[in-house]
């Protein structure tokens, strides 16, 4: 498990620190793909979530704990990263390039009811569910560097809580 934690740490830096460099979608996706093949997985229960990009591009999948029944939940033609559980893990938040920017978004533990909750300009990265499930943390360059940022777990009321000018990231 320790490797698992470090591993994704590992992850969020390498792309926290090309993000903030710049880099494009593609430049992005190579990183992720060095730093962590297997990309992150979250163990709830008998399930775990995971990255993959076995069918073109990065969507997000899960199976069972022991490799079986694995099942494609995403579905889009752009990458779709960092699956994280809601605590009662009927809910899966995830990072996505849809509209050409990286935005937060969250659906039903079986793919259904995708629903976006950010939508800004700047990339909203990096996020952690809080340990009620009402909101999640997350990561975002609104501002012009990394702060951290909370919202209602719909995405309603988005509040700072960080302002500094250096880069305050990874919330969790």
């Amino acid at each position: 498990m320790k490797k698992l934690i470090l591993r994704v740490l590992i992850v969020g830096l390498v792309l926290l620190a090309a993000s903030a460099c710049g880099a494009s979608q593609a430049e992005l996706d190579a990183r992720a793909t060095q730093a962590a093949p297997d990309a992150a997985a979250a163990s709830r229960g008998e399930r775990i979530g995971f990255v993959s990009t076995r069918d073109g591009n990065t969507e997000i999948y899960v199976m069972n704990a022991d490799g079986t029944d694995v099942t494609r939940l995403t579905d889009d033609p752009a990458d779709d990263w960092f699956p994280a559980w809601s605590p009662d893990g009927t809910r899966i938040a995830f990072l996505s390039w849809s509209g050409g920017n990286v935005e937060i978004y969250v659906m039903n533990a079986d793919g259904s009811h995708v629903t976006r909750l950010t939508d800004d300009p700047a990339k909203d990265t990096l996020l952690a569910w809080s340990p009620d499930g009402m909101r999640i943390a997350f990561e975002s360059d609104r501002d012009g560097n990394g702060e951290i940022y909370v919202m209602n777990a719909n995405g309603s009321d988005v509040t700072r809580l960080t302002d500094d000018l250096a880069l305050d990231g990874l919330p969790a």
